[in-house]
């Protein structure tokens, strides 16, 4: 099991656990946060799901996909730290990773 720390727009924090494998969309949405709107379902072609991702977590995310770039480049409230919850597949390698629901646009 892979833990996340979710910070939700109003602040309250939660701590979820995934099963590896998942998308940190899925394992958003499965532990009943919904915020998250994730209008497409993982397809990435909403960026409805965006985060954005501690420092430290980043580190170890996959490279960011032209399709998931263009995407958020559509968002008012990108920064650096964005990233699309269901382009980060969850690893070993990202337990305890701290994310934030982005505001919605």
């Amino acid at each position: 099991m892979v833990r996340i720390f979710v910070t939700g727009r109003d602040g309250t924090q939660y701590a979820l656990q995934a099963e590896a494998g998942l998308s940190l969309m899925e394992a958003i949405r499965d532990n009943g946060l919904d915020e998250l709107l994730a209008l497409c379902g993982g397809c990435c072609s909403c960026a409805t799901c965006h985060v954005y991702v501690d420092k430290e977590g980043a580190a170890g995310l996959p490279p960011i996909s032209p399709d998931e770039n263009d995407l958020l480049d559509s968002s008012d409230h990108r920064n650096i730290f964005s990233r699309l919850s269901c382009q980060l597949p969850l690893t070993a390698e990202l337990d305890g990773m701290r994310v934030t629901i982005a505001p919605e646009d």
